[in-house]
């Protein structure tokens, strides 16, 4: 079972984080991006496949700059009911600390193969078409692709959820005593 990990890392009677548990994946395939302030700031980038989402810390988060080569360290698969999660996973636990749903959306595979993966997102801040490219390992470049969306934004001017429309500040307060 691909959530094995995912599950072994978690004690859900501390965490509000879902438990993991695999589904059927639906006929569009969803993403999510979500900020999160653990032991170091970074962002995680989700894809869902075979019924998970594969995941990725992006550690400066994804750039609109085709030049930009983020690395996108892959990590261990979620569930997809992940994609909605927003909170404060508790200091102490596995990933401690604020996590702000920063985009979501649907996705399309434009090429697959072992080490690359073309995919055109379809996000309300995330656009266009984008390659995640393995390098080493579970280590992989996240490029923008040369599109009509390259250089279209700086991720940084998005502060607040789309879930909530809270900033991450406000977010831990929110999570606080729950």
């Amino acid at each position: 079972m691909s959530l094995k990990k995912y599950n072994e890392k978690r004690n859900f009677k501390k965490t509000k984080e879902p438990k993991g548990k695999k589904e059927t994946s639906s006929h569009r395939l969803k993403f999510c991006v979500q900020h999160h302030l653990a032991s170091h700031d970074h962002y995680d980038f989700r894809l869902e496949m075979d019924g998970v989402l594969k995941s990725f810390a992006i550690p400066k988060g994804p750039s609109y700059n085709p030049k930009d080569k983020r690395l996108a360290v892959m990590v261990e698969d979620h569930p997809l009911s992940y994609r909605n999660y927003e909170g404060i996973i508790p200091k102490g636990e596995y990933g401690g600390g604020t996590v702000m749903l920063w985009d979501k959306g649907y996705y399309k595979i434009n090429y697959y193969d072992k080490n690359v993966l073309k995919i055109t997102v379809y996000g309300k801040r995330l656009k266009g078409s984008w390659s995640l490219i393995n390098f080493k390992d579970n280590n992989f470049l996240l490029i923008k692709e040369n599109d009509k969306y390259a250089n279209y934004i700086k991720i940084s001017q998005f502060k607040t959820s789309i879930k909530s429309n809270l900033t991450m500040k406000e977010i831990a307060k929110k999570y606080k005593n729950k």
